[in-house]
This record gives structure tokens, C-alpha cells and sequence, in this order.
């Protein structure tokens, strides 16, 4: 049989994936944050802030959330060559790709059946980005690139060598995109001038409806004779203006004449020629499951009331949302959750969006670029449950400090107001756990002297696949897979007459994986038990003591060298840059 070929994206060292260690997550109480007081009904605790690398991190949550998150929204470091002050960002971009691609794989596990994922990029690589989105989502769950309108040129930004770059990008990805529910929203816009006829008697039947022009209607209500008038003295910006307000708090009564297609249906039809040949006079045709129709002189009667929505609890002029977003000012986000975050800032309003469109209060929502921590900010306020991973120290000096206000009620900036949040909730704080195994003075691999039995125990559950659950009443019981098969770990040795003493209590209809430092006996004669011995019995399953998995050069792992790039590599030995696998030469996997 022919093997079924696929297209797909392939970059060097796309291949060798790491064997990720999955950490526990130690909290650290004196970081952790809840509110003084309760506010609501709901008082979100659930959230979680992780400080540590974000593939480690991810891969520890793996176990316990996946297919829970309804909503991811990332923004990943832009490779443009540019060193932010945060994040060391300027990789070639098959190297960058290869750091996306192991974090999205595991973010499309997460996910859940209707959630949906926001990549925020810019243009440097969101081709690339999309190709490897479709390998790992699958081309059939893209649902939209969103552009972005991020700034106007000014200044020393218009001398350039092209076009000036004022638009970022989002991919928007479901996981099943036939799970993934979509509602029409809409967006502030301005005043459509084609609504330029006004019913001065709106109120009375239909037939006795009197028309005039919508500018000559203000213009005399202004207390001018006319709308040349009106301008002259108001300026014509003044007059429009006047205008849109008055079309905006009579939108019932405004209207603009649309024409009527032969593709309306027969009978509409007939009155639309009916009503051509009938000058002035209104037709009514009425339907049960929509909205009835008017027609004057051949054309239907649209009412400007159909613009007009409430958005942030007042009613404006809108249009359906589109995926071009231009409304979202991006001028004075500096000051948002009082946290200066250079260059890598986004909205509050932007990632209002995103949530608002994926998820509904109480959904998981997920950031492992936390940055200045905004997704969980505004998560928090839209009473939605958050988790946020972020490595470097301004986890500190920035998200902590910006999510207490939050929680405090101190936060009156972003969508505070938009959203009514008054306050309340926490977060509980975590830190990954080190490695696992440790390398003593003889080479040899052992387990790590910061991990206590209980720690021990909740790893080794995560590593061989049983969910965390100590008994308090069975000494053996510190996990399960399933209702009959448990494990027990322990760092003792064990004879022959505790592994039987545990076959009996495990008894006929259960099964126990045991993992000990060292056991006596062949174990063939209980067959209700597995045991193994600790370390070797996972030693090779990950890469133990890899702590960094971040986006710079210097921690991503080195492929061995293919044979005809060997002189090549060597010639660059000792350069201190990138080799073509991404690792500088010496450096460490």
C-alpha cells in the first residue's frame, strides 16, 4: 500500500522532540493572594499563577487539564531580531518554530472540545506559523486570521524602506471547530449617511406616514431655514455631527430606501412593483418569524434602529464584528493595571475580545506568555477562572503586583467599568518543582534530595499516569487510574513478607503498581502486583535536570551534526553563535 502523503511544513531538528519531564507545581502561600472580602455570589480561588519555564510548565498541567480550557490566548515573543527587554527574541525562524510547535501541541491538548486558541503574531512569521497550526490543529479548525490595527505612522516611524507596518496579527484556531459555537457580535461604528430619510409621525398607522429629508429635518429644528444654512453657520463637521445624534436618538423613525431584488421572493416583489407605480405611498407586508416590511416607492424602508446596538452599556451607532479590529485604541495602554511592560503590552479591550468570544464566566482561560499578566487581569474581571505561566522575574515586579489591585478592587483602569468588576476572588501562586532525579558525586542517577515522600509520591503519580489522591485510611493508596488499579511509592526496601502482606490487602479485583527503591523476591507470585524499582524504572524517561525550555539560543537542544554539515560545524566551533541546529557550540541540551 502506497503511504498516504501529506503536505506540511519541515524546518531542521523538527524531529527530535523533548522528552519533557513532568514537573509538579510546589505553592508557595506567602505569594498566594485572596481577597480581604467576599463580593458576589462567585468568589473565583481556583486561579493559578506558575513562575517557571513554560514548556515544563505546561506539560505539568497536562495531566489535570486536559480538554478543560475554553479559551487560550498567547502572545508568543514576535521573532524580529529585536532584543525586548524581557525576552531574548531574536531566533532564526525554523529555531522559533520548532520552540511554537512543542508548546502548541500540548496547547491543542488542553483545549477543550468547543475551545478556541489566539496566536497573536506579527508578519515576520505568521505564514510559517499558520502551516504549522494546521499540521497540529488540522487545516479544517482554522477559523480566522484577525488583523489588527496596532498604531499610525508618525514621527520617525513613516521613514521606511516600504510600506509602514501599523497591523498585527491573531490566528484563531478551535479544537473542534464543529463543537465551537459562534454568536454575532458587534462594534462601535459611525453614522451611515445613507440613513437620510425621517417618518415626522412615526407613531401614527403606516399608511399615513409623512416623509422628509433627514439634513432638512435638523437643519429647521436647529432654527435654520435650510441645510446650506445649517452648514454655514455650524461648519459642516458641526452640522453632520448634530445630524448623527439626531438619526441616533430617532433611529426608529430614520430610515434609508433600499433597493428590492427579483431574488426577495414572489410576493414581495409584487409589492415592490406595485408600490413603484404608487409614488408616496406606504406598503406593508407582514411575516410571523421576521421583522415586517415596509415599501415606499419601490424600495424597502430600512430603519436605522437595525445599526443600532448597546455596546459597554450604551446605544451606538454598529456594524457586525469583522476580522479586522480597528476600534481598539491602542494609545494609552501603558497605564493599564499600573504596570510598565515595554513594547510587548496588549489592551485590556483586545483580550476582552478574544475571552468574550470563546468562553463564558466560570471557563478555564489559559496564558503561558503572561508578560504583564493582562489575560489574567482581565480574565479575573470577566469572572473567568485563569491559569498564567511566566519565567522571568517581572512574574513579580509586575503580574503579582497588578493582579492584587485587581482582586482589591483598586483597578479602575482597561474594561473595569466595561464589565462592572467591583472586585474579589485570588490566586493561588506556584513554582515548578526541580528535577526529579539528581546526578550524585559517583554519576549516578538519583532521586533529588528536595523531594519529601509526599513530593515523591505526586511526581512519580504524574509520571506513570495516575491521578494524585493519598488515602488517609489505606498507607498504600497514593493514586489512582482507575477505580481498581492503584499505585504505592515508597523509598524502602521490601521483603517478601510486606509484598505479600500488600498482595492480600490489594486483594483479586485490584491491581497496584509499586515502586520501591529495592525489593526481594520474584514478584511472579502475586499477580496483583507490578513492582518496580526507583530511579531505574524511569531513568530513561525524560530529560532530567532541563530547567530552560525558553525561547533563547542558548537552550534549545542540539541535533547531532548530519554527516556532510560535520566540517562544516566544526569550522565554527568556538564562534560562540548559532550553528544551524540552533545551539551554540558547548552549549548544554
Amino acid at each position: 500500500m502506497t503511504k498516504k502523503k501529506k503536505l506540511e511544513l519541515t524546518w531542521v531538528g523538527k524531529e527530535n522532540l523533548p522528552r519533557l519531564e513532568p514537573r509538579i507545581l510546589l505553592e508557595e502561600s506567602e505569594r498566594s493572594y485572596h481577597a480581604a472580602h467576599r463580593v458576589g455570589d462567585e468568589d473565583i480561588f481556583d486561579n493559578r499563577l506558575i513562575f517557571g519555564d513554560n514548556l515544563l510548565a505546561l506539560k505539568a498541567l497536562e495531566q489535570e487539564f486536559s480538554g478543560q480550557i475554553k479559551c487560550v490566548y498567547i502572545d508568543p515573543p514576535f521573532n524580529t531580531g529585536a532584543m525586548f527587554e524581557h525576552y531574548d527574541d531574536g531566533l532564526e525562524h525554523s529555531l522559533w518554530l520548532q520552540q511554537m510547535s512543542d508548546r502548541l501541541s500540548i496547547l491543542q491538548r488542553l483545549l477543550h472540545r468547543s475551545g478556541v486558541i489566539w496566536i497573536h503574531i506579527d508578519d515576520k512569521e505568521v505564514a510559517y506559523l499558520r502551516v504549522v497550526c494546521d499540521e497540529i490543529f488540522g487545516r479544517r479548525n482554522f477559523l480566522n486570521m484577525i488583523v489588527v490595527k496596532t498604531s499610525d505612522p508618525s514621527g520617525h516611524k513613516t521613514v521606511n524602506p516600504s510600506p509602514y507596518s501599523q497591523t498585527e496579527y491573531i490566528l484563531m484556531y478551535a479544537k473542534e471547530r464543529a463543537e465551537f459555537q459562534y454568536e454575532q457580535r458587534y462594534v462601535e461604528s459611525t453614522y451611515d449617511p445613507g440613513y437620510n430619510r425621517f417618518i415626522i409621525n412615526r407613531e401614527r398607522p403606516y399608511d399615513e406616514w409623512k416623509v422628509v429629508g433627514l439634513n432638512e429635518r435638523v437643519a429647521k429644528k436647529l432654527g435654520f431655514d435650510d441645510t446650506r444654512s445649517a452648514r454655514k453657520n455650524l461648519g459642516r463637521v458641526g452640522f453632520d455631527a448634530q445630524v448623527a445624534q439626531f438619526a441616533l436618538e430617532n433611529s426608529s423613525a430614520v430610515f434609508q430606501p433600499t433597493a428590492i431584488s427579483n431574488a426577495a421572493g414572489k410576493s414581495i416583489v409584487e409589492v415592490r412593483d406595485k408600490s413603484a407605480n404608487s409614488p408616496d405611498k406606504v406598503f406593508h407586508i407582514a411575516r410571523d418569524q421576521y421583522e415586517d416590511i415596509y415599501v415606499l416607492n419601490g424600495r424597502q424602508v430600512y430603519f436605522y434602529s437595525s445599526k443600532v446596538r448597546e455596546i459597554d452599556g450604551e446605544m451606538v451607532p454598529a456594524k457586525p464584528l469583522t476580522n479586522l479590529w480597528t476600534d481598539i485604541p491602542w494609545n494609552g495602554i501603558a497605564r493599564e493595571g499600573a504596570v510598565e511592560f515595554r513594547n510587548g503590552k496588549k489592551p485590556e479591550r483586545l483580550i476582552q475580545r478574544c475571552i468574550e468570544l470563546s468562553s463564558d464566566p466560570g471557563d478555564w482561560v489559559l496564558d503561558s506568555f503572561a508578560g504583564s499578566g493582562t489575560t489574567g487581569a482581565v480574565a479575573h474581571k470577566m469572572g473567568r477562572r485563569w491559569i498564567m505561566v511566566e519565567l522571568r522575574e517581572h512574574c513579580h515586579t509586575h503580574i503579582i503586583p497588578r493582579l492584587k489591585k485587581v482582586i482589591d478592587g483598586e483597578d479602575r483602569g482597561g474594561v473595569t467599568d466595561a464589565v462592572g468588576w467591583q472586585g474579589g476572588g485570588g490566586f493561588r501562586y506556584f513554582k515548578l518543582a526541580p528535577s526529579l532525579l539528581e546526578t550524585d558525586k559517583w554519576g549516578r542517577d538519583v532521586i533529588s534530595k528536595a523531594y519529601n515522600a509526599e513530593m515523591l509520591a505526586e511526581a512519580l503519580c504524574k509520571i506513570e499516569g495516575f491521578a494524585y489522591a493519598p488515602s488517609d485510611a489505606v498507607y498504600w493508596q497514593h493514586g489512582h487510574s482507575t477505580e481498581r488499579d492503584f499505585i504505592y511509592v515508597t523509598t524502602q526496601t521490601l521483603g517478601v513478607e510486606q509484598l505479600q502482606q500488600l498482595s492480600e490487602e490489594v486483594g483479586s479485583e485490584r491491581s497496584l503498581l509499586v515502586l520501591c527503591s529495592a525489593f526481594r523476591g520474584n514478584t511472579d507470585r502475586w499477580p496483583n502486583l507490578t513492582v518496580k524499582k526507583i530511579p531505574n524504572h524511569i531513568r530513561s524517561r525524560c530529560e532530567w535536570g532541563h530547567d530552560d525550555y525558553s525561547l533563547n539560543v542558548e537552550n534549545l537542544p542540539k541535533a547531532p551534526p548530519m554527516p556532510e554539515l560535520e566540517a562544516t560545524s566544526t569550522a565554527k566551533a568556538g564562534s560562540g553563535q548559532p550553528d544551524l541546529f540552533g545551539a551554540k557550540n558547548g552549549g548544554s541540551r
